[in-house]
């Protein structure tokens, strides 16, 4: 093909000849309006999600002005634990029978009940499942509030449960999965202050309980410790995403003179944690009555601790609601900015449309059009199966106007002359090199069929059974080779076919394949099926053979053996080959799998294992299907399967006195597998030469 002596086209008068005669670097000057309507697009989309993100962020900001009513029911709710403790241990310390007064408690409980109705009432319709869930759980706490009134109640039976039902109120809110408040840190900012005032609250009322005296007075101690690591914890992670003033208000909660009681109490218990429990109930009266004088200390502290919270809550919401109004106001900022470039350029973009899209949609289809011819002829002429060998043949791409446009029309052109003139260089080179490859192959076959018959002829004269055995190795040996030179000549293209041959059983197939190879010894050959093989395929059938168990025996210890399967399948027949090697990978199982069903080139995608290549190219050629597998307990298993077509009934082979019996095959039921050889140590498979074709019936000598 050539593009020089194309003519060029006609330029049409007018505008439209006037326009087409443009450069076209001035008309992608005015070709503004497709960028624009992308970038129109893409505001819009900037828009869209700004304002997604100013209505997630007043949802997170009401979230965090409602976690105040939390934090709230939080602190009830640990005034009601100190409530039962107090409850508890008057229980112990009482001996007359007398019921201690429960207004106290029964205040506290109220109290709780109130804050949860208001905290369904702050949320409304945007109360999350958890936090519901962790609501009818403090509703459950009636069951146990009954048990505490009625009779004495260990701590540690009592603090879980009010331990879990505050830790559930935190974690319902979902503060750190929240994606509206994580963009700015406010989640984990309030879920560490919630959590931090959370475990001070348990911190106090762990003190409180271990001063009490009672039998689980040092659990309490332990516990106290426990929350107080917690609230270390959770101050050191708040003060990550605050600021210093914020975190200096939030340090004030240790620093007051309620806590500053509660800190000399608690280091008066870890003097001696050990005598924390009171002895006697006159012990317990004594240590409780102390407690109870102190407890006025824990609830200012408590107000204060809340105070600071709430006022710590306000200020994370705040900044949720500044973000909320920054997003909202952004997206006004971007809406206005798009519509006032879009409707300035809009016009602009219309006028010179016609004059731009027009050339550039004609090149563009041409292209395509092109771009497909020349697809179809590059699968042509690089397919090594394919029987057209012309030149490629390209179609030229139309200069559709005067201007960048029509030069890069030319420029396609002269390109893909210069392609199509490189391709058939190559293809000219590849074949040659086949040729070359595929003359050294059959003078090597040539050779080694001379030297067959040679070997054959001093076989015949010979009778010192050393010098036979020998004999017989090289024969072998020369056997593997024209072997290695017939696949060398397939490679090359070259397709030869036996054409004095007739039909043999597919287990003798397998058995002259099986002389082909090196370690034939560790074969083992188990046949299920009596059919016999068309003459045309037998050469061809019998080097895949090869190949596979070739590939099978070179690719698994030495001291494993190498099973073939001859049998039936849905199909037709099928010739099984295990090893019992490392095997391969999944992936490279499914590659080689894939390069044996495609019809590929070995110059292009070369293969590890050149024996999988020629399979593949004898399985497209006979419609065989061959399947690598991994092999139970390591290695691959191959399945080649013969279709029906390829297969005649075990009564078309004529049967003939063989010299060597042949291993009995019997369908009836199971046997052990019969090796390739009569016997281990016996003498190496015999070759059956080429120029006389294996005798029909007969079972090739082993």
């Amino acid at each position: 093909m050539s593009t020089s002596e194309t003519a060029p086209p006609s330029a049409p008068g007018g505008i439209r000849g006037f326009a087409d005669r443009r450069p076209f670097r001035h008309k992608l000057n005015v070709l503004v309006g497709v960028p624009l309507t992308v970038v129109a697009v893409l505001l819009a989309y900037l828009i869209t999600d700004q304002v997604q993100q100013s209505s997630e962020a007043a949802d997170a900001a009401r979230l965090v002005r409602t976690s105040t009513e939390v934090a709230t029911l939080v602190d009830r709710l640990e005034a009601e634990h100190q409530q039962a403790i107090l409850l508890s241990v008057r229980h112990e310390a009482t001996n007359d029978g007398g019921t201690p007064s429960q207004t106290p408690y029964r205040k506290a409980q109220l109290a709780v009940d109130n804050q949860v109705k208001e905290v369904r009432k702050a949320f409304g319709d945007r109360l999350p499942e958890d936090e519901a869930r962790a609501l009818r759980e403090i509703d459950g706490l009636e069951s146990l509030r009954n048990t505490i009134e009625q009779a004495y109640l260990p701590a540690d039976n009592i603090d879980p449960a009010y331990a879990n039902a505050a830790t559930g109120l935190i974690d319902g809110l979902g503060l750190d999965r929240n994606s509206a408040l994580a963009t700015t840190f406010t989640g984990n900012l309030l879920d560490s202050l919630l959590r931090a005032d959370a475990a001070h609250s348990a911190f106090e009322t762990g003190v409180f309980s271990a001063t009490t005296g009672d039998s689980n007075a040092l659990i309490e101690f332990i516990g106290a410790v426990g929350s107080y690591d917690e609230y270390t914890h959770q101050v050191d992670r708040f003060a990550r995403f605050a600021t210093d003033a914020q975190a200096e208000q939030l340090a004030g909660i240790e620093h007051n003179t309620p806590q500053a009681a509660i800190n000399r109490q608690y280091a008066e218990l870890q003097i001696d944690p050990s005598s924390l429990q009171a002895d006697s109930p006159a012990e317990i009266r004594q240590k409780f009555e102390t407690a109870l004088d102190s407890y006025p200390a824990y609830r200012k502290q408590a107000a204060i601790r809340l105070g600071i919270t709430t006022s710590l809550i306000d200020q994370i919401a705040d900044r949720a609601e500044r973000a909320s109004d920054d997003a909202l106001r952004n997206a006004v900022l971007l809406l206005g900015l798009a519509l006032l470039g879009f409707v300035v350029w809009l016009a602009f973009s219309v006028v010179v449309r016609r004059s731009v899209v027009r050339p550039v949609q004609a090149l563009t289809q041409a292209a395509q059009q092109v771009a497909e011819d020349a697809e179809r002829e590059l699968a042509r002429v690089a397919d090594d199966d394919a029987e057209d060998d012309s030149p490629a043949r390209l179609r030229e791409m139309p200069a559709t106007a005067r201007d960048e446009i029509g030069d890069l029309a030319e420029a396609f052109n002269h390109v893909q002359t210069t392609a199509v003139a490189l391709l058939e260089r190559q293809v000219l080179s590849r074949r040659n090199v086949a040729e070359m490859f595929g003359n050294v192959g059959r003078r090597v076959s040539n050779l080694t069929t001379r030297q067959l018959a040679l070997i054959d002829a001093v076989e015949r004269g010979e009778t010192d059974p050393e010098i036979l055995e020998r004999l017989y190795s090289i024969d072998h040996i020369a056997v593997r080779l024209r072997r290695n030179a017939d696949s060398l000549m397939l490679l090359a293209g070259i397709r030869e076919t036996v054409l004095d041959a007739g039909p043999i059983a597919l287990t003798n197939v397998v058995r002259a394949a099986l002389g082909q190879i090196e370690g034939f010894q560790r074969v083992q050959l188990l046949a299920r099926t009596e059919v016999a093989v068309a003459p045309d395929i037998i050469g061809d059938l019998t080097l895949m053979v090869a190949e596979l168990v070739e590939n099978a025996v070179s690719f698994s210890p030495a001291d494993s053996p190498v099973e073939v399967f001859v049998q039936n399948s849905t199909d037709g027949a099928a010739i099984v080959v295990a090893d019992h090697g490392l095997g391969m990978d999944p992936e490279r199982l499914d590659e080689e799998n894939a390069r044996i069903v495609r019809r590929e080139r070995l110059d292009l995608v070369p293969s590890k294992v050149l024996g999988l290549f020629v399979v593949g190219s004898l399985a497209r050629r006979w419609d065989i299907d061959v399947a690598l597998s991994r092999t139970p307990g390591g290695g691959v298993t191959a399945e080649v399967t013969l279709p029906q077509s390829l297969l005649l009934a075990a009564s078309a082979v004529k049967p003939t006195a063989p010299t060597t019996p042949a291993a009995a095959t019997d369908d009836s039921g199971p046997r052990p597998p019969v090796p390739a050889g009569e016997h281990e140590d016996g003498p190496l498979p015999r070759r059956v030469r080429r120029e006389e074709g294996p005798a029909a019936g007969e079972d090739p000598a082993t």
